[in-house]
């Protein structure tokens, strides 16, 4: 395992958006985050999530494989045709999925940077900034 045990319990948007690579989560990019975080016992950097995707489709499809019949439209028309949709999946399938996460040799672990570094150039310098949880305020 990554780490991680047991199985966490996900909206059905947000395995969704894993299976069949369309932003469908209702929590957008913060559930694409969690449930890659979760599968890959991993703090994934943004720039990770297409690879991590990749190591995580195939898993979550065979944990769920009754999803993989589902089709996306090419065009949802917005976010109100988006959310329409995904309530349909929704009275089908359930609204939440228990999710495991990764066996550890299905995921690849990467230094964000060093990774970054290989996506753009190799001999970038990449400048790491480190914001504090709360900035202080100074008078």
């Amino acid at each position: 395992m990554s780490g991680n045990t047991g199985t966490r319990t996900f909206h059905l948007g947000d395995v969704l958006s894993i299976t069949t690579g369309r932003l469908v989560s209702p929590r957008h990019m913060e559930g694409i985050h969690d449930i890659l975080d979760w599968m890959t016992g991993d703090s994934l950097f943004t720039h990770q999530l297409p690879r991590a995707m990749d190591e995580c489709q195939g898993p979550l499809l065979a944990q769920h494989p009754d999803l993989a019949a589902i089709e996306v439209p090419d065009d949802f028309g917005g976010e109100e045709g988006v959310r329409s949709w995904l309530a349909e999946q929704v009275a089908v399938y359930g609204e939440t999925r228990e999710v495991a996460p990764l066996d550890a040799a299905d995921h690849t672990r990467i230094d964000p940077i060093t990774e970054l570094r290989t996506m753009i150039r190799p001999d970038a310098e990449i400048i790491g900034v480190v914001v504090p949880d709360s900035p202080e305020v100074t008078s």
